[in-house]
């Protein structure tokens, strides 16, 4: 390995770590979901979209971590800008960069697109604000997920369709059911079981969305049954009582496994986009072995 990309990879490292790009493939999913539930369309409306998801994400996260630098010095000093690695001030600028450059993205798209965008910034900056004081921060961070959603569905041919709405909704809830397992994550204590029932409410929209003889259908049934397994397979890592280590891998797996919830919502009947959604979902887990997802 070359000594100028060692020094390369030292210097982009820290970027991606306070990114969290680990999660993009789950930002490409939610969008690809309500593209395809809208009706589909120009791929190149739904790149703009694509774009505008991923620049907003990171930009979010970037400043999510401007805004907990003390909180990370005491608690998470090996965060890049507690450990020296990156300035402070150069994330605040990327990160406010990166929100006004992917709010353009979604205005390329219209009025829907504008002003979807636009509240998304807005949860995604107060999130950043004031998730550490307040209880509510999972319903924050899950309006974020519904607004990506809806931004990215009037990408779509049709607009925002009905399922659309209904299929961020769900998302949400899933996100709130995480969201509340990763701050036990973070501040240790007792889990409570009963906000992981959020995480079920994929297979809620599946059981009123599809009627009874379509769940002979292999391309009916085989995501619902994924996600489940991957869902229980996640929360076992927490209840077997494996340290923060285990807590980490349940929190990322439940993190990878917002593809399968855009996969229950979408339903592909196979190639190309039954495979795409595959895809990603193995991209997540892959990138996790490089940048955490948390």
């Amino acid at each position: 390995m070359s000594p100028a990309w060692v020094v390369w990879r030292e210097r982009l490292r820290p970027w991606l770590i306070l990114g969290r790009v680990s999660n993009l493939p789950t930002v490409w999913s939610n969008v690809l979901a309500a593209w395809l539930l809208g009706g589909g369309g120009s791929v190149g409306r739904c790149l703009w979209a694509l774009a505008g998801g991923s620049l907003i994400y990171v930009g979010g996260m970037f400043l999510n971590d401007a805004c907990d630098v003390e909180f990370d010095r005491a608690h998470r000093a090996e965060r890049p800008i507690p450990a020296g690695q990156v300035v402070a001030a150069a994330v605040w600028a990327a990160g406010f960069g990166l929100l006004l450059a992917g709010w353009v993205c979604f205005a390329r798209l219209g009025m829907a697109g504008m002003g979807f965008g636009l509240l998304l910034v807005v949860a995604v900056v107060a999130y950043d604000v004031v998730h550490k004081a307040v209880s509510f921060a999972p319903v924050l961070m899950a309006l974020c997920r519904v607004l990506l959603f809806l931004a990215a569905g009037s990408a779509a041919s049709e607009g925002i369709a009905g399922q659309t709405v209904w299929s961020a909704l769900v998302l949400g809830l899933y996100v709130v059911g995480l969201s509340y397992v990763a701050r036990r994550e973070s501040a240790g204590g007792a889990m409570a079981y009963g906000p992981l029932l959020l995480l079920a409410a994929p297979l809620v929209l599946a059981a009123f969305t599809n009627p009874t003889h379509a769940w002979g259908r292999a391309f009916v049934l085989m995501p619902v049954v994924i996600f489940a397994v991957w869902t229980l397979r996640c929360l076992s890592l927490l209840w077997r009582g494996g340290g923060a280590a285990g807590a980490r891998a349940g929190v990322s797996g439940l993190l990878a496994g917002i593809v399968w919830v855009d996969v229950v919502a979408v339903m592909p009947p196979g190639s190309p986009f039954g495979m795409l959604f595959l895809t990603l979902f193995v991209l997540s887990l892959l990138l996790q072995r490089v940048v955490p997802a948390t």
